[in-house]
């Protein structure tokens, strides 16, 4: 039986993940607390950039250093992954010292942005959402998903790529199924104005569309060291071991992995625990609005 293998968050868009146990969905379907602070550059209006490279975020996409950071965080709570402090390790570089610090989370955000700044080189603003977070899709702004048997298979096609636990880290998902073969989350979308219905322990979410990868998986999650030839070789390889079931209007390319999803809002505040079983309930009707992918 398909079940939930694995669970992360990521209290601070950009850095380290955190393993937790159990997890509430929160407002609009994240997970609590996952993405709750993100770097943007100093100025920048969260709402109106784009995390794509150059829109204003201080994520991955914009800037390799900042894969360099380490990070650890203390926890609001057993399924709420909203940051209360965070420490930070950062290496040396040119006219900067290799340093760690604490910062108390929400009271010492300014100097938290000061000290990466000017690990940085330029000034950045830290900003918090603590209700939604910032998602990368912000459309279908639920857990992001994917199998085991995905991280494994995607790990073996790089001799650059240590394990599945690597792929992992590169890919950053949010949930992590266990029991099923690879690429069995191809199953949980369809064709546009279709999602797929499934649950996770009592907690029902709406797979609407592959993830379109970005340049951060080519790079190790520590050094940010890129692969050479990493999207060439994914996307011959995805072909190659493309399911049957995969085929959709959505997957329009072969640099796509992982699944968005949305929450239905009677699942919210629900909680998904690791060994929750995994089932698939069917597709559903779904629009795109102004605010995000609507279920019909």
């Amino acid at each position: 039986m398909t079940r939930l293998g694995g669970l992360l968050a990521y209290p601070m868009k950009s850095l380290d993940c955190v393993a937790v146990d159990r997890a509430e969905i929160g407002p609009r379907g994240a997970l609590r607390g996952d993405r709750s602070y993100a770097f943007v550059e100093a100025g920048v209006d969260p709402e109106a950039a784009s995390v794509g490279s150059g829109g204003g975020y201080v994520n991955g996409k914009s800037e390799p250093a900042i894969q360099r950071l380490r990070a650890s965080y203390e926890l609001a709570g057993p399924a709420d992954a909203t940051p209360t402090a965070v420490t930070l390790e950062r290496p040396a570089r040119e006219g900067v010292r290799a340093d760690e610090r604490t910062f108390a989370l929400p009271e010492e955000g300014e100097a938290l942005a000061a000290w990466v700044g000017e690990y940085l080189g330029y000034e950045v603003d830290l900003v918090r959402d603590p209700t939604s977070g910032f998602p990368d899709d912000r459309a279908a702004p639920g857990p992001t998903v994917i199998s085991t048997g995905t991280l494994e298979t995607v790990a073996s096609w790089f001799d650059g790529i240590a394990d599945a636990t690597e792929a992992r880290r590169r890919f950053r998902p949010n949930v992590v199924l266990g029991g099923c073969p690879p690429f069995f989350e191809d199953r949980l979308f369809d064709d546009h104005g279709t999602g797929i219905r499934f649950s996770i322990g009592g907690a029902d979410l709406v797979g609407v569309n592959p993830c379109q990868r970005c340049v951060v998986p080519s790079r190790h999650p520590d050094t940010a060291a890129e692969i050479d030839g990493f999207r060439e070789t994914f996307l011959r390889k995805r072909r190659e071991t493309l399911p049957e079931w995969t085929e959709s209007d959505r997957f329009d390319h072969d640099f796509r992995l992982m699944v968005n999803t949305v929450v239905p809002e009677e699942s919210w505040e629900s909680v998904v625990a690791v060994g929750d079983a995994v089932e698939i309930d069917g597709p559903v009707e779904v629009a795109e609005t102004d605010d995000g992918v609507a279920i019909v």
